[in-house]
């Protein structure tokens, strides 16, 4: 029985009407779901806006903390500016010398687990990797990873704390490390935070700590759903595996964006609009939300031949996994170098990949039913 669950939940109502209406705690969201129309609609932030703190997730997460983030919650030009303010960090995975650091962290990683029987691979190697590799993009000690550990999956919801709870234990290490840049500012994420102009004034507190909430909040639990979709992928899919061993690089940057299109770990994201507005026959009132289904436009069968099936192969391969518009994530270069060196260094050290079995992580809503990663993994990682 395969551990990964690729059923695609949106393909009727993507093909009867391309609008999937659901409710989210009490709020009905009517869902985009075809490739183009979501397009469309993430280059409009005149009718759906972005510039509505708290309300971008849905469900809304006014609950678990105070500050809007940032830039994700505000509309060009704001956008645009606030955006330049954090982006050469996002951009240093392209550099080569990130890229040579990236390589001995993963390495270690799977070193940590292979050869070593049964692990669970969520917390045990997921996790660890993840926090460890934001370290290292945030110019962060990678003792301050040991600390994220602890907070689990995602630092809003889920493990042992309430999502009000996990949230303030977010707020607090962030007050803390600012007190700490500016008190003594250096070259890391705090650092620049406290010494960075928004339009000619310094920024405000809360302005950045919207910025460092969706640094820890928004590449948490995609990323290591990512990680552990690329292992199950290669449990049940070993003639892939073996292909990528070849070493051929150009299939390896095939099989991240292929494995990001399939898994779309951030299944959709909400728009706001401020004037109302008609989705495909479906009135939106002032000031209500529609989401934009990333999951269900990367299985548009318009735009993607065989959509459901994994090809590590597939070019074209215009996926929006990563969003689309002003808005296309800012963690993307990380998530695919992180992507890129593991696929890389699993190739270098690991024979076989044996599921002793898991426990997914479901989506479930009224509207649909989604597996979106895992709770447990229990694999066993045989070295060559």
């Amino acid at each position: 029985m395969s551990h990964q669950d690729r059923n695609d939940p949106f393909r009727p109502a993507r093909e009867r009407s391309g609008v999937l209406e659901s409710d989210f705690v009490g709020e009905s969201v009517p869902m985009i779901l075809r490739y183009v129309d979501i397009q469309e609609a993430a280059c409009d932030p005149g009718t759906f806006s972005s510039n509505a703190p708290f309300r971008v997730p849905v469900p809304a997460e006014d609950a678990v903390r105070s500050v809007r983030q940032l830039p994700i919650e505000t509309d060009p030009p704001e956008h645009t500016d606030y955006r330049a303010i954090v982006q050469p960090f996002f951009n240093r995975p392209r550099t080569p010398e990130m890229a040579a650091e990236m390589e001995p962290l993963i390495a270690d990683a799977i070193d940590s687990v292979l050869d070593s029987g049964p692990t669970e691979m969520v917390y045990g190697f997921a996790l660890p990797l993840q926090s460890r590799a934001l370290a290292l993009l945030l110019r962060m000690p990678r003792e301050s990873a040991e600390e994220w550990i602890g907070w689990g999956r995602h630092v809003f919801h889920g493990d042992d704390l309430s999502s009000e709870q996990k949230g303030n234990v977010l707020h607090a290490y962030l007050e803390r490390e600012l007190d700490r840049a500016e008190a003594s500012p250096g070259d890391d994420f705090f650092g620049a935070l406290v010494q960075a102009e928004f339009r000619g004034r310094p920024l405000r507190r809360d302005e950045m700590i919207g910025f460092a909430n969706l640094a820890f909040a928004g590449g948490r639990d995609t990323v290591i759903n990512l990680v552990t979709f690329s292992l199950v992928h290669f449990a049940e899919y070993p003639e892939d595996f073996e292909r990528l061993r070849a070493g051929d690089e150009r299939l390896v940057r095939s099989a991240i964006e292929e494995f990001v299109r399939v898994a779309s770990p951030l299944t959709f994201i909400g728009r706001v609009c401020p004037h109302g507005t008609n989705v495909q026959g479906v009135p939106v009132a002032p000031d209500h939300r529609v989401g934009l289904c990333w999951a269900s436009a990367n299985r548009d069968d318009a735009v993607f031949d065989a959509a459901d099936e994994v090809r590590i192969d597939r070019k074209p391969n215009r996926h929006l996994g990563f969003g689309w518009g002003a808005h296309t994530c800012l963690g993307a270069f990380h998530a695919r170098l992180v992507l890129r060196t593991l696929i890389s260094q699993l190739c270098r050290r690991v024979r076989r990949f044996e599921i002793h079995g898991s426990t997914p992580v479901w989506e479930d809503w009224p509207a649909y039913r989604r597996h979106n990663g895992y709770k447990a993994l229990h694999m066993s990682l045989h070295g060559r």
